[in-house]
């Protein structure tokens, strides 16, 4: 009979099915078919895109069929109704063009044995079958008539495999299955996948439904209260969120572009549907503009006495900035409004900036907000963002403004000088309106889209290098120097604030602790190592833990705790071996060895600098981990001693035979500066002339070639240094002494300062012996006079 080839389906016998004809042969074959007997044998293709199967891609076991009905279609289609009858097997295929025929075997019908595990196996299925019609809305009731009427275990079984989601295989595959037991169990497998499938998509229907259905309800609800507004023509909000908002736009002190700008929002969020994207946006817009500190100003405490009695009360000196504060006040009191201030605290770190600012907010009685810059990459962090962007908000100024509740608060930006950038902006750049009292007054944030008067606030910065801040930033602001503390000052410091504030916060009573002074000058000494008093605060803190745990201890024992009194002794013992063991100045006069003075952030330091000589050819060696400036330094001053030689009593073969090594001790250091050169070239002659240089005076100043001697800066630190070390004389640039009236009183106090412009100033002051008491006759033409001083904390021009 004739053999007909399906592409995509396999037909079960005792099933009817449609198949749609489009190929020659197949539309042959079914001509002959009906023509003959209207049998034909159904086949698989092994691969369904082969539009030509030959013999060898069809598999053998098939179903033996038989044509009911034959429906033309146009474009030489055929839609023809195919009714299973048996299982069948092609023996042999001849070719009878165009189409093939096969000689087929009939599967044998064999009695079947209805065991209980059959009975099982065909309740399941038809209970299984019954779950799934209903499950499915594809599949009509009906199809139940039709199962209900199959008593056969095997046609029954074909009825329920034709209405499976089956892959084309696996519909072959059980179809060749001869084990009925081994069908049943396929398709109650398959059965059982397709009953959970469908149980979770109908659950997910069914919560899309839910949600699409209130979603439908929210905007019909909504669509009739426009209509009633828009019938009624009215201006109000049904929403009554909507209409709180309105009733604050219209009562707050709102400037008019922004209230403008506010209720071209509110109009727009009227219209908005509350499940649109946009809808949020806009209402976290408006709930910003209502949080906005609107005309909120926080009285100024203008009584002089009172805001420098607070000043007093928190910080101990620190005399420069707290005269500022005071002389903003005193113009407040004369004048009704004043742009704001910017000041810029620069120093090291735990001089009390931060501390410093937040008192003067205090003593103001203003409100304060600190905004850490460190390590800010971003220009939005600033300026915010557009509020098109999802979960943009206003940047920190805003923010700021915001948290403090008032228009005219103090904020600190602390930490300036570590502004980064990177691609994304630079927010150095963004701070530059921010802090300029000619542009702040109509501040534009990116997300409030609005221009902000920050004209009222007081900005007060914080930084430990002036020179990293960027030059533009640097000129909007008013640089106040925080200088480190002398000793004796620390000790008050530990007295007065740091010592009872740790005894409160550790629970110990001021009458049962007592700090020697000679304690706390012996934490400051070996046990720190800076400008500040942050770290002394560690420290006294410690000891406090220390004694806290003594007092329960002592409790717990039943013991009265007696009053504790914390002398060196016990800081030793409480802290443990000393951490920092400065190598004192040396005592007596030494050759090729001059101290000089050297800026360090922790206050200043003594720097040793020794120079020795050597036989052999021409060199200069230069040792300590110096920088580049510091070794221009030593070539600069070799050149001074060379070219002047003979002065010095060195014959002019001298350097010929003798190698120079400048070394500068505490290797691991990086050093550098122009500082040290006149210290280098006073070493050098000490060396070269075999006299000692005088161990109880401290150098410091730039050299040139001439000999000349310019300023230096860092003045303030270096005086400090020389007082820790009971230098008694200093010498330094004379263009740098009109910069000591900046310098407090107890920092010169018992220091004789000695201003020179030339090398040949300075000898009779560092060498005792008589050699040097009259000044060579080679002075630089070009010395500049005093008009031309530049200022100590610039450093030198290059190539003067």
């Amino acid at each position: 009979m004739p053999v007909i080839p399906l592409r995509d389906t396999v037909i079960f016998p005792n099933t009817m099915f449609p198949i749609l004809v489009g190929r020659s042969s197949t539309i042959a074959a079914v001509n002959a078919a009906v023509e003959k007997d209207k049998y034909v044998l159904l086949c698989a293709q092994m691969e369904p895109d082969d539009d030509s199967p030959t013999p060898d891609k069809l598999h053998r076991k098939g179903t033996l069929a038989q044509v009911i009905q034959v429906l033309h279609l146009p474009n030489d289609l055929q839609k023809v109704l195919i009714s299973g009858i048996r299982l069948a097997e092609a023996v042999s295929f001849e070719q009878s063009t165009p189409f093939f025929e096969a000689t087929i075997k009939m599967e044998e019908e064999v009695k079947l044995r209805m065991t209980p595990r059959l009975k099982a196996l065909i309740r399941k299925t038809k209970e299984g079958f019954e779950k799934l019609v209903l499950l499915n809305q594809e599949l009509p009731e009906e199809v139940l008539l039709g199962f209900e009427q199959n008593y056969n275990p095997q046609n029954l079984l074909y009825f329920v495999a034709s209405y499976l989601d089956l892959d084309i295989e696996e519909k072959q595959l059980l179809l060749e299955e001869t084990d009925l037991d081994r069908q049943y169990r396929k398709v109650l497998t398959h059965l059982a996948g397709e009953l959970e499938l469908l149980a979770v998509s109908n659950e997910i229907n069914e919560k899309v439904q839910d949600e699409i259905q209130e979603t439908q309800r929210r905007f019909y609800i909504q669509e009739q209260i426009k209509v009633l507004q828009e019938e009624l023509d009215e201006e109000g909000f049904a929403d009554p969120e909507l209409a709180k908002i309105k009733e604050s736009l219209d009562t707050r002190p709102i400037p008019e572009a922004a209230r403008a700008k506010a209720n071209e929002e509110l109009e727009r969020l009227r219209k908005t549907p509350a499940m649109s994207p946009e809808y949020s946006v806009s209402r976290n817009y408006l709930d910003w503009i209502l949080a906005m500190p609107w005309g909120e100003y926080s009285k100024d405490r203008l009584e002089i006495h009172a805001v420098e009695n607070a000043l007093e009360k928190d910080h101990f000196g620190l005399e420069k900035p707290k005269e500022r504060i005071l002389e903003y006040i005193a113009v407040l009191n004369l004048v009704n409004k004043i742009k704001g201030q910017i000041l810029c605290f620069v120093g090291p770190p735990g001089t009390g900036k931060t501390s410093l600012a937040k008192s003067i907010a205090e003593a103001m009685n203003r409100k304060m907000v600190r905004i850490s810059l460190g390590g800010v990459s971003d220009e939005a962090e600033i300026r915010g963002h557009r509020k098109t962007y999802i979960g943009s908000m206003p940047g920190r100024i805003i923010q700021a403004i915001k948290k403090a509740g008032t228009m005219n608060p103090v904020i600190i930006l602390d930490e300036i000088d570590k502004l980064s950038r990177d691609l994304r902006g630079d927010p150095s750049s963004a701070v530059l309106e921010v802090l300029d009292p000619e542009q702040n007054d109509t501040f534009n944030d990116h997300y409030m889209d609005l221009d902000f008067d920050l004209s009222q606030v007081m900005f007060i910065t914080t930084g430990n290098v002036a020179s990293h801040i960027q030059p533009a930033l640097l000129d909007r602001m008013e640089i106040i120097p925080l200088h480190g503390y002398l000793e004796h000052d620390k000790v008050e410091i530990a007295r007065r604030h740091l010592i009872p504030k740790l005894l409160k916060s550790h629970g110990l009573k001021a009458s049962r602790v007592r700090f020697r002074e000679d304690a706390i000058q012996l934490v400051i000494q070996r046990y720190t190592a800076e400008a500040g008093v942050r770290v002394l605060e560690q420290n006294l803190a410690s000891i406090c833990r220390k004694v806290a745990k003594k007092v329960v201890q002592e409790q717990n024992n039943g013991k009265r705790s007696s009053q504790i009194t914390i002398n060196p002794k016990r800081v030793r013992e409480f802290l443990g071996v000393e951490k920092f063991k400065e190598r004192d100045v040396e005592k007596k006069d030494r050759i090729g060895s001059v101290n000089g003075l050297a800026w360090t952030s922790t206050g200043g330091s003594i720097l040793n600098l020794d120079v020795a000589r050597m036989y052999g050819k021409n060199k200069l060696l230069l040792t300590g981990k110096l920088g580049d400036v510091m070794k221009e330094s030593a070539q600069a001053a070799l050149t001074y001693v060379r070219s002047h030689a003979s002065e010095f009593g060195l014959s002019d073969d001298f350097f010929e035979k003798n190698e120079i090594h400048v070394h500068i001790p505490e290797g691991a250091i990086s050093k550098d500066g122009p500082s040290a050169g006149m210290g280098i070239a006073l070493a050098m002659i000490s060396m070269l002339t075999e006299t000692p240089v005088r161990h109880d005076v401290a150098v410091t100043g730039e050299i040139t070639l001439r000999g000349d001697i310019y300023a230096i800066g860092g003045l303030n630190e270096k005086l400090l240094a020389a007082q820790r070390k009971e230098i008694r004389t200093v010498i330094l640039p004379k263009e740098n002494l009109p910069d000591l009236e900046d310098i407090p009183e107890k920092v010169k106090k018992g220091l004789k300062i000695i201003g020179v412009d030339h090398i040949s100033e300075v000898l009779p002051h560092v060498f005792r012996s008589g050699r040097f008491t009259t000044q060579p006759s080679v002075r630089s033409p070009n010395k500049r006079g005093r008009s031309g001083r530049k200022s100590a904390h610039q450093p030198s021009p290059a190539g003067r």
